[in-house]
This record gives structure tokens, sequence and C-alpha cells, in this order.
């Protein structure tokens, strides 16, 4: 069975590829697997040598919250300086994929917080391209005083302390202290920009493995990328990742599985790789004029005021044909409006902008389960790489 999927790989182009990890992620669910434990298609390509789980998106965001709590959290300048370097550490890693050895040896003086890239020298020197976000916190740490005189050597900090603070702050986070470690971290980095729909050839330059030889057919499948290639596909994901982020808004990204048109109209379905399947309904002038095709990789947005809630029933019916059911997260109201934000159970996120009788009646609160739906109309697809 290993050679037969080893043997489909080495045949496959990136759409295939791509469509591989949502199918198999989609098994694994049904068997009652995590979708970030799924790693047999990619983890051997990306660390052959390497195995474990991943930490998922919630996880990440404990993880994050309680380095942030605990470097704001700092009595003394001297313990405010020190929290910071592990801080450093830990944002290196956890957004920009360095191997700890990697972090440690990092000059500080090469990163350029105005650009959002950091320079790795070494065996695998290479430039990273990092989320504005995290980068907007490095260059913080730069740029303050109490840490001029570290300069250049602001990383070079003792690996066992290191790894003993990151297993102290797991339990802040409420995690066993063995999965807050550079690994793991760099793991969950990969998966998170797979799972994106960034190629496997560009994950491994921004990771800094080379491809294998015997996955020679991979690399002629997905082209021959260019470091500057790699870069341009890392940096258009990043931002994409920002938008989704900070927007508070409904994105989608995936690829276009299935196009029926007719002579007016065309409806587009698309598959994310967390196995959510997208329909949209657009002219065929814009189906030309984006160039839409089957394996192209798409965004779809949806605003919030087209999103319909409605109670987590069994069998409902209804004319949308996007429903996805979740648990409301956050609920925002005022005397007229309330915006609602629904987890997803994949992983995704959804905010409807509903009036606050409605949010009443339904009785929206943190940890009900609801149903979002939108209709195909609403949804406005924009092309990517």
């Amino acid at each position: 069975m290993r050679n037969k999927i080893n043997s489909l790989i080495e045949q496959a182009d990136e759409s295939t590829l791509a469509l591989m990890l949502s199918l198999a992620e989609k098994k694994l669910l049904r068997l009652g697997g995590r979708p970030d434990s799924l790693a047999p298609v990619w983890r051997d390509e990306i660390f052959p040598d390497e195995k474990g789980r991943c930490l998922d998106a919630e996880e990440l965001k404990r993880i994050a919250g309680v380095f942030d709590s605990w470097f704001a959290g700092a009595s003394s300048a001297v313990q405010k300086r020190s929290r910071g370097r592990v801080r450093l550490i830990f944002l290196l890693i956890r957004y920009g994929g360095l191997r700890l050895g990697e972090a440690l040896a990092l000059d500080d003086r090469s990163i350029d917080p105005g650009k959002a890239v950091l320079t790795v020298r070494g065996q695998y020197a290479r430039t990273v391209q990092m989320p504005a976000e995290a980068m907007r916190l490095i260059g913080g740490l730069l740029e303050d005083p109490m840490f001029y005189s570290l300069r250049g050597e602001l990383t070079r900090i003792d690996p066992g302390y290191l790894r003993r603070k990151f297993y102290n702050l797991a339990a802040r986070a409420g995690l066993p202290g063995a999965l807050l470690n550079p690994r793991i971290l760099r793991h969950s980095r990969a998966l998170e920009l797979l799972r994106g729909g960034v190629p496997l050839q560009a994950v491994q330059y921004f990771l800094g493995k080379p491809v294998r030889e015997q996955s020679s057919g991979i690399k002629a499948g997905l082209g021959d990328f260019s470091a500057g290639t790699a870069q341009r596909i890392v940096a258009q994901y990043l931002e994409r990742e920002t938008r989704m982020k900070s927007s508070a808004r409904n994105v989608f990204v995936g690829r276009i599985t299935k196009i029926t048109k007719d002579n007016l109209l065309a409806e587009v379905e698309l598959a994310t790789l967390s196995d959510l399947k997208v329909v949209a309904i657009i002219t065929g002038e814009s189906l030309q004029s984006l160039g839409l095709e089957t394996g192209r990789t798409v965004t779809a947005t949806i605003k919030a005021p087209w999103v319909i809630l409605a109670e987590a029933e069994k069998g409902l019916r209804a004319s949308a044909r996007n429903k996805f059911t979740g648990r409301v997260s956050a609920v925002k109201s005022s005397e007229i409006a309330a915006e609602v934000l629904v987890d997803l159970y994949e992983g995704s996120k959804v905010c409807a902008l509903v009036t606050s009788e409605s949010a009443r009646n339904l009785d929206l609160a943190p940890g009900r389960e609801i149903t979002a739906m939108f209709k195909a109309f609403a949804v406005v697809l924009t092309a990517d790489i």
C-alpha cells in the first residue's frame, strides 16, 4: 500500500497533490482521527526522520496568548529582558519555522522588520518571509532600548533553559509540556502552510528542507521553483492569512473541483484543505476574466450580513447551498445588531451580522451549536497563484 501511495504522489501535479491531501484528511476524520495528525502524505517528504503530532489552531492560539501575557507580566526590567528573549525565539520558530539551532544562532541584525523578512545562514541558508503581525512583535523587541546592548546576540540563549521555559508555559496553556517544543511548533507551521494551499516544494524551501532524491517525481510535478518564486508564494499566503485573521469576515481558500456553465452563469465548487465544500455562482464573463479552471486556487469571500444563522438541526432544509455547523465563540451586540462568530468543527470561522432581536430569539451565546448558511450568489471569488 505504501509503495502504491508513493507512486501516486510521484505522478501527481500540484493540484492533484492538494486534492490528495484533502481526501486523506477526510478519510482520517471518518475514522475518528485528527486532521492535524494527518501526516503520511506530506510528513515523509518534509520530516522523513521525525514523527509526532501537530498543534491545532486553538492550541496555537492559546500558546501565543500565554507568551503574550507572560511577557507583559514581567515585574522588573531584568525579568522583561529575559522573557523578551525567550519570546523572540518562540516567534521565530512558531511563525518562521526555524530549527531551534537556527533560531539560537540567528544574528538579530539580519531581521528586517520593514520587509518582514529575516535571513538564515548556515547549511540551509534562506530568506524567510514572516507574517506582518509576528514581525510587528519582533520589531517592538528589537527597538526596545533595553535590548540595545545585546543586539547581534539576542538569541544566544542556553537551549536547556529555553526548553524548561517552554515546558512551564505549556502548563499555563493547559497542554502537556512535551507538546510545546521547537520540533512540534515547526511541524505545526508546515501543516498550516500546506492546508493553506502552499505547494509542497515552497514549504520545503520555507523550512530549509531540501527535496529528497527519491522525491524527484514530486519536484518535477510541482515545478522547479527558484528561491524567489517559493518566497513569493509564501508571501502571498501570509498576506491572505493576515486578511483572514484580521478582518473577522469570511474567507475560504481552496482549489476548484468542479465548474458547471450555461450561456449566462457558472457554478464553481471549491474544496478547502480542511475539507469544506463552498459553492459560488458567478457570471460567465467573470469566469473568463479570472481565468478560473479546475485545480486553480481561489479565495472565496462572503460578507457577514449575507450569512444566515439557524438552529443546528439534522435534516435542515434551506435554499442556501452552503451550510456549515459549529459553535458560537463570541457575540458582540448593540441595540440594533449583533456580530456573531461561529467556530466550525473543522477549524474555520464564520462571522454573521444579524439583528439583535434575531440573536435573542436564537439564544445566541458562546457554546451554542448553530448552523451558518449563505447562498452561492453571495460568494465573491478572487484568483490566487
